[in-house]
């Protein structure tokens, strides 16, 4: 039977590593190292060494995976092939050539467009109307390798990046399991990716999250169901941090950007083109609420 050894650390790498012990021999598991997390800072495990744990299977966890004891580890299970689903760290050439049919991707975009860290996010903030899972066979450059097989879904408009990335988790299992069986056959033959149609999604940091008024509210209405939940988007109000979670945009009004205003009983903000109208937010130190709430109790909103 093939020897798989899986790489992936988030939520998004659970379906497929749940699925590939069901028809596969996977001999190990390589995942982030536990960080601190919450206000006290405690050590939090990744999802998949918490699944890996559920199904017995030997985990090692490497600051680097470059590092002589993490390639030892792996070597001695033997891999004939390794698959990564969003494990958050480059391989390089020496873990690369470990295994005779190399390393399997599974990407959260159609590549070659939105390469790199934040695919799911990049396809949101740019009004893409589809995206989708590749699998492809890694390189040594950044999810330049070979496409394997793909999968496309039609956005709606409405998602965040948490929708979208379960979504997509689920579909990406199943794209895999279908193409890893032609791939072994060698019935699927890896099709180099068109370069020229290349685009790079990179890292989001937490500083992103800020909302900008000067750009167009339908853009700020994207950043926020992008960034949902994580780095979460963001203004400020009474000298403290003003979560937005849900929000959406009104065309064809202006006026200065940056303006609090109040718009269908709800509050907003004016932005160089339109207003961006806040469903759902979170003062600091309170729980989440309605816009409406939040107005009830914020009569000095209205500047």
């Amino acid at each position: 039977m093939t020897r798989i050894v899986f790489l992936g650390s988030p939520e998004f790498a659970v379906p497929t590593l749940q699925r590939l012990v069901q028809q596969f021999q996977v001999v190990g598991v390589v995942t982030q190292p536990d960080r601190p997390s919450g206000r006290g800072k405690l050590l939090k495990s990744p999802p998949i060494k918490l699944i890996a744990s559920e199904l017995k299977l030997p985990v090692i966890q490497p600051r680097k995976i470059s590092e002589s004891e993490a390639i030892n580890q792996i070597q001695s299970w033997a891999p004939d092939i390794i698959v990564v689903a969003a494990f958050g760290q480059i391989l390089r050439s020496e873990v690369l050539g470990l295994p005779i049919f190399g390393c399997i991707n599974v990407h959260a975009s159609l590549l070659p467009r939105w390469r790199g860290a934040a695919p799911i996010q990049a396809a949101i903030l740019n009004g893409d109307e589809q995206t989708g899972i590749t699998i492809m066979r890694m390189d040594p450059g950044i999810d330049t390798g070979p496409t394997l097989n793909q999968a496309s879904i039609q956005l709606t408009g409405q998602e965040t990046a948490a929708a979208l990335g379960s979504k997509l988790s689920t579909i990406g299992a199943e794209l895999l399991v279908e193409t890893l069986h032609g791939y072994l056959n060698g019935t699927l033959v890896p099709i180099p990716q068109d370069d020229s149609l290349a685009s790079y999604a990179p890292m989001i940091k937490k500083e992103a999250g800020l909302l900008d008024f000067s750009e167009p509210a339908i853009y700020l209405e994207r950043k926020v169901r992008a960034f949902n939940p994580w780095p979460g988007a963001y203004t400020y109000w009474n000298n403290s941090i003003l979560k937005i979670h849900r929000a959406h945009s009104i065309e064809g009004m202006f006026a200065p950007p940056g303006q609090r205003t109040v718009y269908d009983s709800l509050p907003a903000f004016t932005t160089s083109q339109g207003i961006l109208v806040i469903d759902d937010l979170q003062p600091a130190g309170k729980n989440q609420m309605d816009g409406k709430t939040f107005l009830r109790g914020a009569r000095a909103w209205k500047e």
